[in-house]
């Protein structure tokens, strides 16, 4: 497989033990996460742009694309481990930059929406390096930005790209002292009411590397359980080690192999 093109080999380990009818929504309108119902009130809508997309590599919006089978699995594994124990929060995070983590927070999320009764929220976390609203094209007038000075209330920061069951916070630009930001109480209310909002909900968070920074460490136990995004032929076994140190605590619900040379195989 193309280096430009997302290959996952998911290998989940975990250390702790009927789908809805989808309705189009109206442009400017919102997605209010209601199991069996989709009622378009508050959070704007804006549409995806295919090209955008297929070049941020971000396939998992289309789902009759033949690169789905990877991350369909991966989402089946999550999910799976995470109804066993009850978690609803996701990290998501890599040793490094250029790893994939964001890219495949997206598929993930989408996949989420797309396949299951759950709807998926994806919040940019990466208060360092934003890049989940950009990577989806989205416009960012008003974003999580806003929110955390105060600006805006969150419900005008949520986005839904033109798919059921999908929710995206953006990040605009970096953000300030990110570090103590993380660990404040703001945040932390933030991820809490985000989780408890709606039982069929399953939050994911983008964050930023765990070795380049503290920020990931900070607001890692704010978290249900976080996966790790390890590129292929980039990351060390040092590093490696050191994530795993740094994640001794958290609930590692897995790790993934990404960018990996591997063709998949044809079913037939």
């Amino acid at each position: 497989m193309d280096r430009n093109t997302p290959a996952y080999g998911n290998t989940l380990h975990p250390v702790t033990p009927g789908t809805p009818q989808a309705v189009t929504p109206a442009p400017g309108t919102a997605l209010a996460e209601v199991p069996g119902q989709f009622d378009y009130v508050n959070t704007k809508v804006v549409a995806l742009k295919a090209d955008h997309l297929e070049r941020h590599r971000i396939v998992a919006y289309n789902k009759n694309s033949s690169m789905n089978g990877p991350i369909d699995l991966l989402r089946t594994q999550v999910l799976r481990t995470m109804e066993e124990n009850g978690w609803r929060t996701l990290a998501i995070t890599s040793p490094t930059p250029e790893a994939g983590k964001t890219v495949l927070a997206i598929n993930l999320a989408m996949s989420i929406a797309h396949y299951t009764t759950r709807t998926a929220l994806l919040v940019d976390f990466d208060l360092r390096r934003p890049r989940v609203g950009r990577s989806l094209g989205l416009p960012m007038d008003c974003s999580l930005n806003e929110f955390l000075d105060d600006q805006a209330p969150l419900q005008d920061c949520l986005v839904n790209p033109t798919l059921p069951r999908f929710v995206v916070l953006p990040t605009r630009v970096p953000v300030p002292m990110s570090t103590e930001v993380l660990c404040s109480p703001k945040v932390t209310h933030l991820v809490s009411d985000l989780r408890n909002r709606y039982a069929s909900r399953i939050c994911i968070f983008d964050l930023p590397p765990l070795l380049s920074s503290d920020d990931a460490i900070t607001v890692l136990p704010t978290f249900d359980c976080v996966l790790l995004v390890v590129a292929n032929g980039m990351n060390t076994k040092k590093e490696i080690e050191d994530c795993l140190h740094h994640l001794g605590t958290a609930n590692l619900i897995g790790t993934v192999l990404n960018k990996a040379d591997e063709k998949p195989q044809p079913y037939y």
